[in-house]
């Protein structure tokens, strides 16, 4: 059996039996058609997500794939916390981190109940409902649009921009397999939001507020701290990493428990468990499936060598399944002790906003299985975005 790399329908429906394929037949792997190395094992994974031989820093990489109209947007996207290494990722991350600590996270509790009873209320009476369109989208990019300080009525169009953005980091799991339409629509998307930020930014050098866009403009204007690019790149990859993982997460942990009964059956029985549910969900089906890095000097893994200047993807989604470290790693298990997974990353670059999206899982899952005892999956199934990396749902359709 051929172990290419294919963005095809069975591997959006379900990655997971190819990914047992290459980590038990080629852990290593050289992806010929894109010119990087897939690692699919726990220990390999996170070694490369630890060794200072492996950049963030990869747009010299991936602007070999991109065209030459659109590589100024490459480039200036790549100013984000999430493309670069220290000193500017610390500078950069230190700007931002103290809206996401323990204690701010924990403050939002009762705002973020409100939010989810209110998107939950609006649905009650009519028996049905989606749970992407009326749930898993709106609570986060409603979250993150507050802490930032941009209206919240505007989502309709932060989703929008969202998905077209996303496109680089998700839409085919490789930039060679990407389109010149898609490259259009995110750069679209990224003039259309740098001009709305622009406004924003404005606004709040006259008139500043608690929130997350007038920290990082009173650090543009300090001068040597933030520069414009980094104003716009970071506050992009707030509001896409904000909603996009959240959303996922929401989304296909809600599948997951609907399709294995008895797990659900236990949470009800026992909702202290759901603390233990959410870190399963984000095990059993990451919403970010892979990173990358691109390694500045050569590696031996596997007993291969691996040369600097070349590209390392590392299958979270696959490393979150290896039965070295997780037992029975392809049963959803809602009580699974030390669960390690590696769906928020790993070292310098874990994700920032990782207590916030736990917390927004445990609130929606806690509140629903509350309120709606009889949630069951209705229609057709539920439908996948076209994205490999960001892996999530176009729409669930479920009865209560």
């Amino acid at each position: 059996m051929s172990l290419q790399l294919r963005f095809d329908d069975a591997m959006l429906a379900d990655p997971y039996p190819f990914y047992e394929r290459l980590r038990s037949q080629d852990p290593v792997h050289w992806d010929e058609s894109d010119k990087r190395w897939l690692l699919t094992r726990y220990a390999d994974v996170t070694s490369v997500l630890r060794s200072p031989a492996a950049s963030s820093n990869r747009v010299q990489v991936v602007l070999h794939f991109v065209p030459p109209e659109f590589r100024r947007i490459a480039e200036a996207r790549a100013k984000s916390m999430i493309s670069c290494d220290a000193p500017d990722h610390n500078r950069l991350r230190l700007l931002v981190s103290k809206a996401f600590t323990a204690r701010a996270v924990e403050a939002m509790t009762h705002k973020i109940q409100h939010l989810v009873d209110g998107f939950l209320d609006a649905v009650q009476a009519r028996g049905r409902m989606d749970v992407i369109a009326d749930l898993a989208y709106p609570l986060p990019v409603t979250v993150i649009a507050e802490m930032l300080g941009v209206p919240a009525e505007d989502r309709g169009l932060f989703k929008k921009w969202s998905d077209e953005l996303s496109i680089l980091a998700g839409g085919g799991g490789s930039p060679a397999a990407l389109t010149l339409d898609d490259y259009r629509r995110n750069a679209q998307s990224y003039e259309e939001l740098t001009a709305y930020l622009s406004n924003i930014a404005a606004q709040r050098r006259t008139q500043p507020r608690d929130d997350l866009i007038t920290a990082l403009v009173q650090a543009e204007e300090a001068g040597d701290r933030l520069s414009e690019e980094e104003f716009y790149a970071n506050t992009m990859l707030l509001l896409v990493a904000g909603n996009e993982t959240t959303t996922n997460l929401i989304g296909n942990g809600t599948l997951a428990l609907l399709q294995h009964p008895d797990q659900l059956r236990k949470l009800r029985e026992k909702p202290s468990l759901i603390a233990s549910a959410v870190e399963e969900l984000l095990r059993y089906d990451s919403p970010v499936q892979m990173t990358t890095r691109v390694l500045t000097h050569d590696l031996e893994l596997g007993g291969k060598q691996l040369r600097q200047g070349q590209m390392v993807v590392v299958m979270l989604g696959a490393a979150n399944r290896d039965p070295e470290v997780f037992s029975a790693p392809n049963r959803l298990d809602v009580e699974r002790a030390d669960n390690k997974h590696l769906s928020f990353g790993l070292g310098s670059h874990f994700c920032l906003g990782a207590q916030l999206a736990r917390l927004e899982g445990r609130i929606v899952f806690e509140t629903l299985l509350r309120r709606m005892p009889k949630l069951r999956l209705e229609g057709p199934g539920p439908q996948r975005r076209r994205h490999f990396n960001l892996r999530g749902l176009q729409s669930l359709s479920v009865t209560f």
